[in-house]
């Protein structure tokens, strides 16, 4: 399928409909199915948003919920880093102005 890049494809209700009960039926991430599809993931989460039936979501979506919930314990971690970096910073910055005094 070789598309000129920019054009935007036009896809149809039944197609789009289709699209977003097998993403539902996959364990696939948005991402891994928008690539296979040659669609951007930013579409497919809007199709997503418009077209979900919650009767055909997958019932085991347990590896997936704790791949998320490792996502956001990591990033919980690397907020605690950044804003002890910034605790750092500040106090770094507050000496550093007064050594120039």
């Amino acid at each position: 399928m070789s598309q000129m890049s920019g054009a935007r494809q036009k896809y149809n209700e039944t197609f789009k409909r289709e699209t977003v009960k097998y993403v539902q039926e996959q364990s696939k991430s948005i991402e891994q199915i928008a690539d296979e599809l040659n669609i951007s993931a930013s579409t497919l989460r809007n199709w997503l948003g418009k077209y979900r039936e919650f009767e055909n979501e997958p019932v085991n979506q347990g590896e997936t919920l704790r791949q998320q919930s490792q996502q956001l314990e990591e990033r919980d971690r690397e907020i605690e880093d950044l804003k002890e970096e910034i605790a750092i910073l500040k106090k770094a910055m507050h000496i550093f102005s007064k050594a120039k005094n």
